[in-house]
């Protein structure tokens, strides 16, 4: 059976810094409609793997494809089918919840904007905080609508920075509902992270296990698992943060 070509294609990815290598060399790929779990130890590579992945920072060597396009050469055409979310960035303040969602719907240059807003609002239960100043917001909540700025321009691929962090474990838990249905229904690929290894396993099709920005491990989590010769996800991540 011949599998989809990869909407994400990465090859020999390398950035260092001075005398110092974030990312080693590392080749993936995402095909469509999957979800690619990347873990590893803190400074083990992955946020400057994203910030490549977005065009933040240029690659000291080695190549980024999506969509069968090459990123440095078609950066703002492959962007418009891209989205992140990250519990760790942040939105302008003096803006309410609806404010925030229409200046980055029209950034984007959507149509039917606020059918869009309602939609991703009712979806991820965040009608309530429409209308409040975004200052206000709990940590949970900050997550809540910066997921909702990414998925309402509704990309092919999007990057997810851990997606339920802060949350309680009933929003979380409708977070993972609404993110697994979108991909059904849409065809999503997802790169997601999070040291929550049984959430990892619960959503990502595939892992990939980063440590001094090396590649060391992929494979569905039964496969890394098996190759640790450990019970579970988290004990290999415990095994890995050990040795870095």
């Amino acid at each position: 059976m011949l599998m989809p070509t990869p909407v994400v294609c990465v090859r020999d990815l390398t950035k260092k810094f001075g005398d110092v290598t974030a990312v080693d060399g590392v080749s993936f790929d995402i095909r469509p409609g999957e979800t690619v779990g990347l873990i590893g130890p803190n400074g083990a590579g992955k946020t400057t793997t994203f910030q490549m992945l977005l065009g933040v920072i240029t690659p000291t060597r080695g190549t980024i494809e999506m969509f069968g396009l090459n990123l440095p050469e078609h950066r703002e055409t492959i962007l418009r089918q891209v989205n992140f979310s990250s519990t760790y960035i942040s939105m302008p303040y003096a803006l309410t919840v609806e404010e925030n969602l229409n200046v980055a719907g029209r950034l984007y240059g959507l149509t039917d904007l606020n059918r869009r807003i309602d939609d991703v609002m009712k979806k991820l239960d965040m009608e309530k905080m429409r209308r409040t100043l975004t200052r206000k917001l709990s940590s949970g909540q900050l997550t809540r609508l910066t997921l909702a700025k990414a998925v309402m321009t509704e990309p092919k691929i999007l990057f997810l920075d851990e997606p339920t962090a802060s949350l309680d474990p009933d929003v979380a838990h409708r977070i993972k509902g609404f993110l697994k249905e979108y991909r059904r229904t849409s065809g999503l690929s997802i790169l997601y992270t999070s040291h929550n290894m049984r959430e990892m396993e619960e959503m990502s099709d595939r892992i990939l296990i980063l440590r001094r920005g090396k590649l060391i491990a992929e494979g569905t989590a039964e496969d890394v698992v098996a190759r640790y010769d450990e019970r579970d996800l988290e004990r290999v991540f415990l095994k890995i943060s050990r040795e870095s």
